[in-house]
């Protein structure tokens, strides 16, 4: 976990060259961009650029983020940046969510060698991926109620999407809706990601959903997918931008909640695999789901389902990024491929009930 994941064969002067010329074309000026730089702590799906962007009156430090090449070995089948434009806005507008302000979307490969889009870069702290936030950082660091202030406040973004009132035309581009077709999906991405290889832990994990399935899944509702305080800015403890819409999907609430709760629980059991005591007090069942029952009177139901479906929802994601990090010679593979998991324990934990 200590070193940078590749998610790039592409040069950066390169990049920048090229967005310039690109940016000239779109604003009808002339255009320069600033050095090109790729975040290290977070993100390993999409290629993500940070530069300032001046056509006149001042620069704009902006983001971009581009669809994978294909011999970056992509982690997921496609990349519907469109989409991810429009949710940003929807988020923005209509849910009074801080998703960042979307400044541009290109569908056209020609300038950059794939489409991309491209949103205003907001100040503040990232609680890091690489090292994991649980490991050390300024979250970690933090005072407990500062801690809790800004749990809190994360939660508060997933009860503000789901409350929020969407058409039926606004949700159509997140395909078919429920709890069912959510999983088909998963199913799908699993043999699209792994089909060559399989992973018996994972199929095991599969097969344990069906008899596990809740009697009443909860109401749909719009999901933000990648649902987890790694994809949040923060300036005082507070989110001022919410990221990575490219998982969004029309599904129960208790997606995006199992998936913000597991994603601590990873980090946390690494941590104290390592020997480390990490944020025990953090990001826990039933601190999360109280607050967002607090903030929306709805409760939370079947969460230990929703949990196993989380783990391995992210064993799928996880192990195919080990396996583009073998691609790249940066890690041998393993013997067994259930190693490919990273919290196998934790998915066999939950299997054994």
């Amino acid at each position: 976990m200590t070193d940078e994941i590749r998610t790039s064969t592409r040069d950066l002067e390169e990049l920048r060259e090229r967005l310039a010329v690109w940016l000239g074309g779109r604003v009808g000026a002339r255009a320069s961009v600033s050095e090109v730089s790729r975040p290290s702590e977070n993100g390993m799906s999409s290629e993500t650029l940070f530069f300032t962007a001046d056509w006149g009156g001042g620069g704009t430090r902006c983001v971009a983020r581009l669809a994978p090449a294909v011999e970056s070995v992509p982690v997921f089948p496609s990349y519907d940046l469109r989409t991810q434009f429009g949710i940003m806005r929807l988020a923005r507008e209509k849910a009074g969510i801080p998703a960042p302000r979307a400044l541009w979307y290109e569908p056209d490969p020609a300038h950059l060698g794939t489409p991309f889009l491209v949103m205003e870069r907001e100040d503040g702290e990232v609680p890091p991926d690489v090292m994991p936030y649980t490991f050390g950082s300024w979250l970690l660091d933090a005072a407990p109620a500062d801690r809790r202030r800004l749990q809190d406040s994360a939660v508060a973004v997933l009860a503000a999407l789901h409350q929020a009132r969407f058409t039926a035309e606004e949700l159509t581009p997140f395909g078919p809706a429920g709890l069912r077709a959510h999983v088909e999906a998963q199913r799908a991405y699993y043999e699209w990601a792994h089909g060559e290889r399989r992973i018996p832990l994972l199929e095991r994990a599969f097969r344990w959903l069906e008899p596990h399935w809740p009697d009443e899944p909860g109401p749909d509702v719009l999901c933000w997918g990648d649902a987890r305080i790694g994809n949040m800015v923060f300036r005082d403890f507070t989110p001022v931008a919410v990221l990575d819409w490219e998982m969004a999907a029309v599904g129960p609430r208790e997606l995006d909640l199992s998936w913000m709760i597991f994603l601590h629980r990873f980090f946390q059991d690494l941590t104290v695999a390592a020997g480390f005591p990490g944020m025990p007090d953090f990001m826990r069942r039933d601190d999360v789901c109280q607050k967002y029952q607090e903030l929306t009177g709805y409760e939370p139901r079947d969460m230990d389902f929703y949990e196993m479906y989380a783990a391995l929802r992210h064993g799928i994601v996880m192990a195919r990024v080990w396996q583009r990090r073998i691609h790249f010679g940066e890690q041998p593979a393993p013997d067994d491929p259930d190693d490919l998991v990273l919290h196998r324990a934790t998915i066999e934990e939950l299997l054994a009930g």
